[in-house]
């Protein structure tokens, strides 16, 4: 079986860290569209890689329960006589999971996690909108076709469900979804 996959390519050379990805897209997902732009809502995040010396778009990209344990944190410039402030950041700066360890593509004020959709819309767009506004070139976008298994797509609300069953449990959330459910009906009728 053929599948259609879209890809978002990062060029660590061109990119200059001006964050116009991050701005564009939460601007692009708020409702209404472009009423208003939060870096922390965004699907893309830059990090910038000190030991390498280069700024990385990461996209956001799965929800897990659980923090990985491969955290390892990296020190630099720690010495006082450097002169420089230590900068210090984790090994997951440059992973696109939604995961308990901290508060990225997460949206702002529900935690609901936030995954890149390449900006699917309609009418649909002909690349994402940080492509389009990325300055430098250092994002650019590819669809091609590969083989792949039949897999069941797991849709973003049953991703937000599972979020939120994680955050209040079981109960309390049936209690919200009925009283949600009752008013809309009973306003209706």
């Amino acid at each position: 079986m053929k599948k259609r996959v879209k890809i978002l390519k990062v060029d660590l050379d061109k990119c200059v860290g001006c964050k116009a990805c991050e701005v564009i897209c939460s601007a692009f997902h708020a409702q209404p569209r472009y009423s208003w732009d939060t870096p922390d809502a965004s699907r893309i995040r830059v990090f910038r890689d000190e030991l390498q010396g280069v700024f990385v778009p990461v996209k956001g990209s799965f929800y897990t329960k659980a923090e990985c344990p491969g955290r390892v944190l990296y020190i630099q410039n720690e010495l006082p006589q450097s002169g420089y402030r230590p900068e210090r950041w984790v090994i997951c700066s440059f992973c696109g999971a939604a995961c308990p360890a901290r508060d990225l593509f997460k949206e702002p004020g529900t935690g609901l996690p936030l995954k890149c959709d390449m900006c699917e819309s309609d009418p649909p767009l002909e690349e994402p909108v940080c492509v389009t506004w990325c300055f430098v070139d250092a994002l650019t976008y590819e669809e091609m076709e590969v083989e792949a298994e039949e897999e069941e797509e797991i849709k973003e609300l049953d991703v937000a469900i599972e979020s939120l069953v994680d955050r209040y449990g079981w109960e309390p959330l049936l209690d919200a979804i009925s009283r949600l459910y009752l008013s809309k009906t009973q306003g209706e009728g």
